[in-house]
């Protein structure tokens, strides 16, 4: 597939007057080294600088190129992605986007590998069509600025992260009529991890939006209800809200709080995007601002870009209390930061502190004060 100047047209916004993001392809087949090389070159502000067939090749090629960014397929010959890439950020860490399969195995290999410190991942391109390609290009390019600029640290997993969940609420009145309501995109995957795995069995229901393609999101659910204490599933819209259960926007609708007589109930939409993602941090946020105000605790933890910083506004006029996650432990340090200068938070915290705070914050309260 030839990707011409009618077709995409260079990005400018992001070019900086220094240089490139330096990028490194890596996939044994010829024509996704072809199609991503193309569709990186495209964009002013990145350009790649070699491919390589498998990682035995790659190796030499990072020592040669010392590449800003990595993209990586999950499943090659030779050397499997997932033991190159922990092999990688044992001895070199450096960002790595995953190019990923629309499989279920491609979902769970993908998802290991940003459990591994991949920062990001993004689905094989569909060679036989040229339409979408331009949108296509743009989550390509858009993930490779993020990877460029994540902190690589807190990509890598803490051999000694303590998960034991925090101490029960132990006052049913606040399980059931508070609701715990959080947003992530880059990074996010690992971070909603953290933050659910110190959830105890009695905390309020949980609605969740991470930016995450459709057909990724059910694994994704699957892999933390095995992890945590509380029920964790995809939202199939119209389930009554419980405590001690989180629910994740689907990969390709948005999540929506709504509610049926006194009980909060999920909502899905199929709406176009917002912000450039569908599922969308402001639409859920908005959502949580007009039918629960005052019993939202917010929750914004690492991502690039603004989605939700508008909709945490919204919801903190309407009398939610809300949490951002601090650049020191983000990966990329966009929403957080977008969501504190549009005045919508009212605390910050390290992500290995949030839980204490947002459960701290939810003890407080007794009874009496709580109102639906």
């Amino acid at each position: 597939m030839t990707l011409n100047s009618a077709t995409i047209t260079a990005s400018t916004a992001h070019a900086t007057s220094s240089r490139k993001i330096k990028v490194l392809v890596i996939d044994d087949s010829a024509l996704i080294r072809s199609l991503l090389s193309e569709i990186i070159n495209s964009h002013a502000d990145m350009m790649v600088v070699a491919t390589a067939p498998d990682p035995i090749i790659a190796r030499d090629l990072i020592k040669l190129h010392n590449p800003d960014v990595l993209t990586l397929d999950v499943e090659m010959p030779k050397m499997d992605g997932l033991d190159f890439l922990e092999r990688l950020m044992r001895l070199r860490p450096m960002p790595v986007v995953m190019v990923s399969t629309l499989t279920e195995r491609g979902s769970e290999i993908t998802l290991r590998a940003l459990e591994l410190g991949a920062i990001d991942f993004v689905t094989k391109p569909k060679i036989s069509i040229t339409e979408g390609i331009l949108e296509y290009a743009e989550v390509i390019a858009d993930k490779i600025r993020a990877a460029a600029q994540a902190n690589i640290r807190h990509a890598i997993p803490k051999a000694n992260d303590e998960s034991a969940p925090l101490r029960q609420l132990k006052n049913p009145l606040i399980s059931s009529e508070k609701l715990i309501i959080i947003g992530a995109s880059t990074g996010g995957t690992e971070a909603i991890k953290a933050f659910l795995l110190k959830m105890p069995s009695d905390c309020p229901g949980i609605l969740i939006t991470q930016h995450m393609p459709a057909g990724f999101t059910k694994s994704f659910a699957n892999r933390l209800d095995s992890l945590c204490q509380i029920n964790v599933k995809e939202a199939e819209g119209g389930e009554r809200i419980l405590p001690g259960h989180a629910y994740i926007a689907p990969g390709d609708k948005h999540l929506l709080l709504n509610k049926s007589g006194a009980n909060y109930v999920t909502k899905l939409d199929d709406s176009p995007a917002v912000n450039r993602h569908k599922p969308s941090v402001d639409v859920l946020f908005d959502s949580a601002a007009a039918y629960a105000g005052k019993n939202v605790i917010g929750l914004i933890l690492t991502g690039m870009g603004k989605d939700g910083a508008i909709g945490m506004r919204h919801m903190k006029d309407a009398g939610a209390y809300n949490f951002s996650q601090n650049e020191e432990s983000c990966v990329v340090y966009g929403m957080p930061k977008e969501a504190l200068l549009a005045g919508g938070v009212d605390e910050v915290g390290h992500l290995q502190d949030l839980p204490k705070m947002v459960l701290g914050y939810l003890s407080k309260y007794n009874a009496s004060s709580l109102r639906v």
